[in-house]
């Protein structure tokens, strides 16, 4: 790729941070004064690109605020649905949770940051803020780690000098040598644990999905409470039946 196809378009990139700071909102609409003043931008350079946002359909107008437009769940939906990774992990999600009653995610990897792909809720399971779509950072998450530890050194070493290791908790790995031992013990044993690393009172399990190279494409996760999640049932039972589905997924993966 040459040095013009490098260079980033700078009204992409507004477009782009405006749909952010809309996104973030959760849910409120915000005015063009209020979208300027956090991206120190010119009223009149808002008014411009929400104006050509919402003529696409891509954020709608309340009065004279503006919110995200549901055209981006039809490009979201697509994205998700055109994985193979989400269509095939499906059922054995589905299956974890009914059997463990907890939460239980697949994810995946794209440009060195965790996308979480999909959910399904056990009778037990509680309430976190994660959800479909939504990124976050590799090493925060035992899903997130398990694939860590089963890419190529180089590219591992690539995501930790482009996103650093930022602290979610208390327990949030932040040293890189730190790191780099777990993944080690990780890629020994097979699966990874959260303890408290990506919430508070949070404990997790996660187990990758590789490819023929044993190079993983994604991994999915058990989590709920630390008080629950604890002694043979987080370090036995649940890597056990982690391990048989992602198997059965890699299994299924190769020959779809």
């Amino acid at each position: 790729m040459n040095e013009t196809q490098n260079r980033p378009v700078k009204t992409a990139e507004t477009s782009f941070a405006l749909l952010e700071q809309l996104a973030q909102a959760d849910g409120d609409a915000l005015g063009v004064t209020e979208l300027a003043q956090r991206l120190d931008l010119a009223k009149s350079t808002v008014h411009r690109h929400v104006g050509t946002l919402e003529s696409l359909g891509v954020v709608v107008r309340d009065d004279d605020e503006y919110r995200i437009g549901l055209r981006l769940l039809d490009y979201g939906l697509r994205a998700r649905d055109q994985h193979a990774l989400s269509t095939v992990a499906r059922p054995k999600v589905e299956e974890l949770a009914e059997e463990t009653g907890e939460k239980v995610w697949c994810i995946t990897e794209q440009q060195g940051r965790s996308v979480h792909l999909y959910g399904a809720s056990g009778k037990n399971s509680v309430q976190t803020s994660a959800r479909a779509g939504a990124w976050g950072y590799l090493h925060q998450h035992a899903a997130g780690k398990a694939i860590l530890a089963h890419l190529p050194a180089e590219r591992v070493q690539h995501i930790v000098d482009g996103h650093g290791l930022p602290a979610k908790t208390p327990h949030t790995i932040t040293d890189e040598n730190e790191l780099f031992e777990q993944l080690e013990q990780i890629a020994d044993r097979g699966y990874a644990f959260n303890r408290e690393e990506s919430i508070a009172g949070l404990h997790a399990v996660g187990a990758p999905i590789t490819d023929d190279d044993g190079v993983a494409t994604g991994a999915i996760s058990i989590s709920g409470p630390a008080n629950r999640l604890k002694g043979e049932w987080l370090t036995e039972t649940l890597p056990d039946l982690l391990l048989g589905a992602t198997n059965e997924i890699e299994l299924n993966l190769s020959f779809s």
